[in-house]
């Protein structure tokens, strides 16, 4: 028992955090090298990350979004799939939503916010399930299929509300300048919790969205077929379990997340959706998702960490003349660290820790794990 709970500390905690250290040194180098002194420039990033005015109540709203990203890329994790496609599923997420949110009118906000958000995790869902379904009945791989995927969202979302042919777009609000959907009816805005900033309920979402997919994962039927078939595919299938059905649900339910965290972003803080809503969020959530080990509750402190970088940038650059892109050279540095621990073990003088098997019975696959 001593021996499975050190192995665990080592894998589950030494390992991300050394790998966020080194991925700071590196970035330390890189800020020398510019000519720069990387304690100034860490200093004011924390500055612009946390201790500002409204620094971490902004901090907070860039970390919802990568929190829901991260939950649905570590469910996919699991189940042995790189769904590398979050971005596509993002944008389809925000725009199956936001109809909703602008074409219901004068209903509760109890029922418009729900409404909105459940068409946009429908969005996510069904988007993810074409790789899902061309990965479990023809074998294409899921990471070109939906990362092909993601062009195809994003010229959707482009001719949906930019047009094309000189024509508007049929979601395009009217008398705009530059071309965006109508803003969503005002009972499906998602409230501010904190007065004077930007942070909103989506924030609350977010970690009622944490132990639910924990939940999901480890204590029902579905999570366990999942983690059986990322496992081993053989072995599930020899136990009973459906491996295609597994995956395609696994990959709706993986874009269903990333469905709500672009609808959330919309609902929280633009009102409205245009061409280019989503920044790059999917694909940092691959990094966030792997520096939590494809744990739930790992991805809300990488998603905070991810989210006092990307809000921090700009004051460090404000104030010490160091490029924002700076952060890029960090979040590749973890990604590299975390992909590879073997790197941080060897730093570290550590030993790799025994794999333990698992054994899977038919009772099992037919009875709610816990």
């Amino acid at each position: 028992m001593r021996r499975f709970r050190a192995g665990w500390l080592v894998s589950s905690l030494l390992v991300p955090l050394a790998s966020v250290v080194a991925g700071f040194l590196v970035g330390a180098l890189a800020i020398v090298a510019a000519g720069a002194d990387p304690l100034q420039a860490y200093g004011a990033l924390f500055a612009g990350a946390f201790t500002n005015r409204n620094a971490f109540a902004e901090t907070l709203v860039s970390t919802v979004p990568y929190v829901l990203l991260g939950l649905g890329l570590a469910l996919g994790f699991r189940a042995g799939l790189f769904n590398i496609g979050a971005e596509g599923q993002f944008y389809i997420g925000a725009l199956t939503g936001v109809f909703v949110g602008y074409s219901i009118h004068g209903l509760p906000l109890l029922i418009e916010i729900p409404a909105a958000l459940l068409a946009g995790m429908a969005g996510g869902f069904a988007w993810a399930a074409i790789a899902g379904f061309l990965k479990a009945w023809t074998g294409a791989h899921e990471v070109i299929t939906s990362i092909m995927l993601n062009y195809v969202a994003f010229l959707v979302a482009n001719y949906l509300i930019d047009g094309a042919n000189g024509k508007p777009g049929v979601m395009v609000a009217p008398n705009v300048s530059t071309p965006r959907t109508p803003d969503v009816d005002l009972g499906a805005m998602l409230p501010i919790i904190v007065p004077g900033s930007r942070l909103h309920l989506g924030l609350l979402l977010a970690l009622i969205a944490v132990p639910l997919v924990w939940f999901l994962i480890e204590r029902t039927t579905v999570g366990f077929r999942l983690r059986a078939v990322g496992f081993n595919q053989g072995t599930a299938r020899a136990a009973g379990i459906s491996v295609a059905q597994t995956i395609v649900l696994t990959m709706g339910i993986s874009g269903a997340l990333a469905g709500a965290a672009g609808i959330v972003q919309v609902l929280g803080l633009s009102h409205h959706m245009t061409d280019t809503v989503a920044a790059g969020y999917g694909f940092d959530a691959i990094a966030i998702a792997l520096l939590a080990r494809s744990n739930p509750w790992g991805v809300l402190p990488a998603a905070l960490l991810f989210g006092a970088l990307h809000n921090g940038a700009g004051f460090m650059q404000l104030e010490t003349q160091v490029s924002s892109d700076l952060i890029s050279i960090v979040q590749a540095s973890l990604i590299i660290f975390v992909a590879a621990p073997a790197i941080v073990r060897w730093l570290l003088r550590l030993r790799e820790q025994p794999v333990e098997t698992v054994q899977i019975t038919q009772r099992e696959v037919e009875t709610p794990v816990g």
